[in-house]
């Protein structure tokens, strides 16, 4: 079973959701935001493996508050589209990394793209697209 890193501490920003999900874990790099998350037996589907849906949730997370917290004052936004591909899998007591490229923040839209990794290992990638609310 991996660790979580000593250069990761828990969520800044949590909701009964995240909680429920996590813990999640995050760290601040010169590239953004990195969410973190050690995979537990509640995150596993049938098979043992990571659940796609589990997955899912952390790119939203991970694009969204990035997307957000890029600019001063946060910007307040909402999913509007993602997309998913998955190439490899997550099982337990693998320590999952999500790593942001925030595209774009605009005044109506923001553009994200996100990268899953398990040690050097690609598992994942997603994008999203944000509507800024008001």
């Amino acid at each position: 079973m991996s660790a979580i890193p000593k250069d990761f501490g828990p969520l800044s920003r949590t909701s009964p959701f995240t909680d429920l999900l996590g813990p999640i874990h995050e760290k601040r790099a010169a590239s953004g935001l990195v969410i973190g998350m050690l995979a537990e037996k509640k995150h596993c589907n049938a098979r043992g493996i990571v659940h796609g849906g589990v997955l899912g949730t952390l790119a939203d997370i991970a694009m969204g508050y990035s997307s957000a917290f890029s600019t001063e004052p946060p910007t307040p936004m909402v999913t509007t589209s993602q997309t998913m591909d998955y190439v490899g899998k997550a099982e337990e007591g693998d320590w999952i990394e999500v790593h942001t490229d925030v595209q774009k923040v605009g005044r109506s839209t923001a553009f994200a793209n996100c990268y899953f990794h398990i040690d050097a290992r690609r598992i994942a990638r997603a994008s999203a697209i944000f509507s800024v609310i008001a």
